[in-house]
């Protein structure tokens, strides 16, 4: 049985009983901090927030690439009893200061490099600005007066702790686990914002189970290369490790298979958390060319060759991961079938989970031992499933969740809110599978048209194709991947076109342009590779919608 306990109280132990372990590495950097530095720069964080009369349950935002000050303010705020606002760096810099504006966030650190383009008169409830990086006051307004208080803080702890901060000085927030924790924005368009409202209830069921799973443990360690503004790498590339008093080494850099294969060798970490692509990279450019070849394909035909080589694929693939974990958890997307089936067939130990942003984010997740092929893992027991079909285990339908992980709502949006929760506290997830008596799910499709990253961002396509349609001579469009990379199907306003004089020959020309300008407005991770032209109008749905999954191939 698993017991979820107060989120805020995890930390305030584990601080406690790992003082003098490593807690954060940077990957590259000597600069290893220990969860007694750790607990001491989150005490002098909360002195700054009751200087500038921060309250518990007022929101606070934070936008910046991962790193060790990433994770300080992030625990120093959820452990004061404030509302963190994990912002992704990556967003456009007018849906930073929505999503800014939207929370109603008081407080916002922020990188200096994010900060530059952002309109300080456009914040419009927030007291004050940080740098992330240097805790450098970049904005304060009227008679917050934070440039004074930064100035007296190291004096003002050293007053307060004359002997020195100590295990036995860390008190935390008393706050309930049904108390509003966080607000993670899933996009940052205010047409598509969608504040996901998690309670200290439903991060610590996440983390709860992580524990009792003993996905990390004390002593034990991690590499967090997925962003931590997510819901997925947060619950279990940080929030877990630093409850169970692991060293996290965190990557700090785009994750390329190059960069990750030599973090993964020097870090060895006990657990991998990764997504679909990392490994779908790796088989596709280092494995599939070898077994590929001849040679390779008879010997792998003759009994107990095929066994022998196997081993040694599978060796050497351990190997590659740092040679020391448990098991690769792999979420965020379903995994690519082939490369799933050639895992199992090598006895890889990997794992398939499935969640959302919206269960913060585990809903289902089986041992690799355990796992079955095809799966998305076992509903977990904090948790309880359904498939809203007349035939739940060979008919899909819409999987369905409720219980411990699952959100409060969507904030400052009952409509939408309402849309996905029922009046019996079922999330509808608008994702199409089977589940088998045990609560063990199989995603059959997504009815939702998430793209994930490389890297780990959520992409979604409407998103780019409000952006697109916007832009002249674009009529209607879809964006879809298309081997690792994004392009954009459009059907021409030939009309507008025409009226000031550009012909279907001119056309190419034209929508490269659009191209060039539609990728300055969107993330880096957004960009449209390529435009292809149709010839046709979209075919709709009565109600006007593109039938989308005739295009996807």
């Amino acid at each position: 049985m698993i017991k979820v306990t107060n989120f805020i109280k995890l930390y305030e132990k584990s601080f406690i009983e790992n003082w003098d372990l490593p807690a954060l590495s940077e990957y590259g950097r000597q600069n290893t901090m220990n969860y007694s530095q750790l607990a001491t720069e989150i005490a002098m964080t909360h002195m700054v927030f009751e200087s500038i009369g921060i309250k518990p349950g007022d929101k606070i935002a934070l936008s910046g690439k991962d790193s060790a000050d990433w994770v300080k303010i992030y625990m120093a705020v959820v452990t004061y009893g404030a509302v963190i606002v994990p912002i992704l760096s990556d967003f456009n810099p007018l849906d930073i200061t929505h999503i800014v504006n939207h929370s109603g966030a008081e407080l916002l650190f922020i990188s200096k490099s994010i900060w530059e383009h952002i309109e300080p008169e456009a914040l419009l409830n927030v007291k004050g600005v940080m740098s992330l990086e240097t805790k450098e006051v970049l904005y304060e307004a009227p008679g917050v007066e934070m440039n004074r208080h930064m100035r007296l803080l190291k004096r003002r702890f050293h007053r307060k702790y004359p002997n020195g901060y100590s295990s036995l000085d860390v008190k935390y927030a008393d706050r309930d686990n049904s108390e509003l924790t966080e607000i993670n924005y899933t996009s940052g368009t205010t047409g598509f914002s969608k504040g996901v409202m998690l309670t200290g209830e439903n991060l610590a069921g996440n983390v709860c189970f992580g524990l009792h799973s003993e996905l990390h443990f004390r002593n034990s360690r991690a590499l967090a290369f997925l962003p931590l503004a997510h819901a997925y790498g947060c619950a279990f590339d940080m929030l877990t490790p630093l409850a169970a008093g692991s060293h996290i080494t965190l990557l700090c850099k785009t994750p390329s298979p190059r960069v990750l294969l030599k973090a993964l060798a020097e870090v060895r970490p006990n657990l991998v958390i990764c997504v679909p692509l990392i490994l779908e990279k790796i088989y596709k450019n280092q494995i599939l060319p070898m077994i590929s070849k001849g040679t390779m394909r008879w010997t792998l035909a003759v009994p107990f060759l095929d066994s022998l080589i196997y081993s040694k694929i599978r060796k050497k693939l351990i190997d590659a991961f740092g040679g020391e974990f448990e098991e690769v958890i792999v979420g965020g997307a379903p995994l690519n079938h082939e490369v799933e089936e050639f895992l199992h067939k090598i006895k890889f130990p990997f794992t398939v989970g499935y969640g959302m942003t919206e269960c913060g984010p585990l809903i289902s997740y089986t041992p690799w031992r355990k796992f079955i092929v095809g799966s998305s893992g076992k509903t977990l027991p904090i948790m309880e499933s359904k498939v809203e079909s007349d035939d739940p285990e060979n008919i899909p339908g819409e999987i369905c969740v409720r219980g411990t992980n699952v959100m409060k709502g969507y904030y400052h949006n009952p409509e939408a809110t309402s849309a996905v929760l029922d009046k019996d506290g079922w999330l509808h997830t608008g994702d199409m599978g089977t589940r088998t008596p045990d609560g063990t799910l199989f995603l059959r499709g997504r009815s939702k048209t998430m793209i994930l990253s490389g890297s780990g961002q959520n992409i979604y396509p409407e998103e780019i194709e409000a952006k697109l349609n916007n832009m002249p001579f674009v009529a209607e469009s879809l964006v879809l991947e298309r081997e690792g990379k994004l392009v954009a199907l459009v059907y021409p306003d030939y009309e507008a076109a025409d009226k000031i004089g550009i012909t279907i020959t001119d056309m190419d020309s034209a929508m490269e342009n659009v191209r060039k300008e539609l990728n300055k407005l969107v993330a880096p991770y957004e960009q449209i590779s390529k435009i292809i032209l149709m010839p046709n109008e979209f075919e709709k749905t009565p109600k006007r919608s593109i039938k989308r999954f005739l295009y996807t191939r």
